[in-house]
């Protein structure tokens, strides 16, 4: 069985500055978290004593303002970054789809780039050039994906990212809002790989700015403020608790 637990975990952000009111004030602001001073060093909490454990079958929706935690929880299930305290387990094949593009080389050609955010997503040699066919089906890029990235517009871009990114089924989905998939013309298909991907996964886990998206796709939410959990459960509860409190 697939699981993601996290138990006791807290991640705080140095930001290196001359003790200032008014930094710590526009740090806060565009931040949030709890933010302490120590040392000529602006400490930002942005995640601080989480804990999480989701099986087989939940789908989790994560609510909270502006920095209030949601893309570092992300981040720390994916395994991106390493909280200093506490511990993260997460069993089951996982894609992340935070930062579909990371990895990604603007120098290097359509081709190289399957190869590298397949190294970065923990694909094998074999299995990249197994995928490397289909994913350039799916982007229609042609001939573009014999050039370098940095020729293709912004909307062929995403779609070599996008297909690189949803060219597995993985028990385990983190996700970051609905993700764009570049030209219009091509968000249909999007639309319909990535509803599919979702449903053959046994966990998803999705933060979002709408509430009814995560109505749409989630049977459980968690509501963060601060870096901590503010509620967590059932969808309708918490999301009805938030946006009293919005």
């Amino acid at each position: 069985m697939a699981h993601v637990r996290l138990q006791k975990v807290s991640l705080e952000y140095p930001i290196i500055t001359p003790r200032s009111q008014a930094i710590k004030t526009a740090l806060f602001t565009r931040l949030g978290g709890s933010i302490s001073d120590r040392d000529r060093t602006v400490i930002v909490r942005a995640l601080h004593n989480i804990d999480l454990d989701l099986a087989d079958g939940d789908r989790l929706g994560i609510v909270g303002h502006n920095g209030a935690g949601k893309s570092t929880i992300l981040k720390v299930i994916s395994r991106i970054y390493e909280p200093q305290s506490g511990k993260v387990d997460v069993s089951g094949s996982l894609s992340s789809l935070v930062d579909i593009t990371l990895g990604m080389d603007g120098e290097a050609t359509g081709w190289d780039n399957i190869r590298f955010r397949g190294a970065f997503m923990g694909f094998t040699s074999a299995q990249t050039r197994d995928l490397a066919p289909s994913i350039a089906e799916f982007c229609e890029l042609g001939d573009y994906m014999n050039l370098p990235l940095r020729t293709y517009s912004s909307g062929m871009f995403m779609r070599l990212a996008f297909a690189i990114a949803t060219s597995v089924h993985p028990e385990i989905i983190v996700m970051d809002e609905m993700i764009g998939a570049g030209d219009a013309g091509f968000i249909d298909k999007a639309v319909a790989r990535l509803n599919g991907m979702l449903g053959g996964s046994k966990i998803l886990v999705m933060a979002s700015h709408s509430n009814a998206t995560i109505r749409k796709f989630c049977n459980k939410a968690l509501w963060l403020t601060n870096g901590g959990i503010r509620a967590f459960g059932p969808v309708d509860p918490v999301l009805v608790d938030f946006e009293r409190g919005q």
